[in-house]
């Protein structure tokens, strides 16, 4: 039974706890990917400009967007830094390098610890090092921000294999997909504030320091109330009602077991459901990132839309993928809670729509040639098709196996990586020639590959 302030504590929440906890969850997934991308945009205004010539004559027509809000380079004050392309790309990547290193050693922590501390500590060494940066450059520059991103990446690596041993105590079978959605979609609203913000920033300051300022102190802002309202689980959490935690033991009980002593990796290894949740991930991470990477340099580049047009647009559709994945979650629960699909058939529903649907659009958009508000549409329509993915492949890890869910992401990892190091080319292939024969076009393929090992 709760105490008298713990009841009173209790009654203050017009929403149940383990709905607290997906909202903090939410916001954590945002501050992260704030903090990833503003060096996106900030390194824009932290470099001299070289000089470059245009890309080649293809392309639509320039259009007449009459775009009076374009951010020119005099509002920033201060180009400090001579850094080349090749300095820059490792800068932007360093940051992974340190965030696929914290992945298992993130979720071994949420299991001896709990996800409260993995997660929160990981976000709030993220938000010091964000709040470094500025100080960072000025004193190491280039050498001392690559060190300072491999940092934050080792501290965000925690982010969701945390979240999934949260999610796993407070989310019921019912309610998952909803949950899931909701937490999950916080990367779509990171991208999309992250570098909207950053450009407005510096817009108005005239100055690249205040984005991480800003992005640091808002981190900092959420672990304070993260440590004051979350919990590991129902148990532990001092003010939940006896009515939720009771629903909750109810809920969870006949699906959450205690720890397993040792790790099944045989069984691990030997799962036709796990194997099929690799394949899974690695269609959702090829599209997915296909658009991230190329959506930006084919606005720019093909359509011909300015910057500023290409930013906004840009961040459109994950917008619209961020609210169509709250929509799928909703319809996804209710659909389980109906009865009308098991748990199963609907995971494999909203994937094969997530799926199907956003490579249909994509297809279509490449041969929709210069209407510029076709393809807009299109690509806006395929990334809110891939919202379908939350309640569908991404908690289905969930699903299977809630005790042991970071292991599950670890062979997701180490498998993928595996097949593009063992299969993966950087030539390009004999079936996308045109313009000669296949069997000539592979030929040349291999002697190239030849002489350029000799030449090595």
């Amino acid at each position: 039974m709760l105490k008298g302030w713990q009841l009173i504590l209790s009654k203050l929440f017009i929403i149940p706890q383990r709905w607290v906890m997906a909202v903090m969850g939410f916001l954590a997934v945002a501050n992260a990917y704030t903090m990833r991308v503003c060096l996106n945009i900030a390194i824009t205004q932290m470099v001299r400009h070289r000089s470059h010539t245009s890309g080649g004559q293809g392309g639509c027509p320039v259009p007449n967007l009459n775009d009076t809000h374009s951010v020119t380079s005099d509002a920033i004050t201060e180009l400090q830094y001579d850094w080349d392309e090749p300095t820059q790309g490792l800068i932007l990547s360093s940051f992974y390098y340190g965030y696929i290193v914290t992945h298992l050693p993130g979720g071994l922590l949420a299991e001896r610890f709990g996800g409260k501390y993995s997660l929160g500590f990981g976000v709030l060494s993220t938000a010091v090092f964000t709040l470094l940066t500025p100080w960072t450059v000025k004193i190491g520059e280039a050498k001392g921000l690559i060190v300072l991103r491999v940092l934050e990446g080792l501290g965000e690596g925690t982010t969701f294999p945390a979240l999934n041993a949260m999610l796993a105590r407070w989310a019921p079978i019912s309610e998952r997909g909803r949950m899931g959605s909701l937490v999950f979609g916080g990367a779509q609203i990171g991208n999309i504030a992250g570098t909207y913000l950053s450009g407005l920033v510096m817009k108005n300051t005239g100055d690249w320091q205040p984005v991480f300022y800003l992005f640091g102190a808002l981190g900092l802002l959420w672990f304070i109330l993260w440590a004051l309202l979350c919990y590991n689980d129902p148990e532990s959490h001092p003010f939940i009602s006896d009515k939720e935690k009771k629903y909750l033991e109810e809920a969870l009980g006949t699906h959450r077991s205690s720890q397993p002593s040792a790790i099944p990796w045989k069984a691990i290894f030997m799962s036709v459901p796990l194997w099929a949740l690799v394949c899974a991930q690695i269609g959702h991470d090829y599209g997915y990132f296909t658009m991230v990477t190329d959506l930006p340099k084919y606005m720019t580049g093909v359509l011909k839309f300015d910057i500023h047009s290409t930013g906004y647009l840009s961040a459109l559709p994950y917008a619209v993928m961020w609210v169509c994945s709250i929509f799928f979650g909703y319809v996804c629960d209710k659909i389980v809670k109906k009865n009308w699909m098991t748990v199963t058939n609907a995971r494999k529903t909203f994937t094969t729509v997530a799926s199907v649907g956003p490579g249909i659009c994509m297809v279509l958009a490449s041969y929709s040639g210069c209407d510029t508000t076709t393809v807009i549409i299109l690509f806006t329509a395929s990334m809110g098709l891939m919202g379908a993915f939350y309640p569908g492949m991404k908690v289905n890890a969930l699903d299977l196996s809630n005790n042991i869910v970071f292991w599950i992401a670890l062979v997701v990892f180490i498998v993928t990586n595996l097949v593009f190091v063992a299969w993966a080319s950087g030539d390009e292939q004999w079936w996308n020639s045109t313009s000669q024969d296949p069997k000539k076009a592979q030929e040349a393929n291999v002697n190239r590959s030849i002489n350029a090992e000799i030449k090595l």
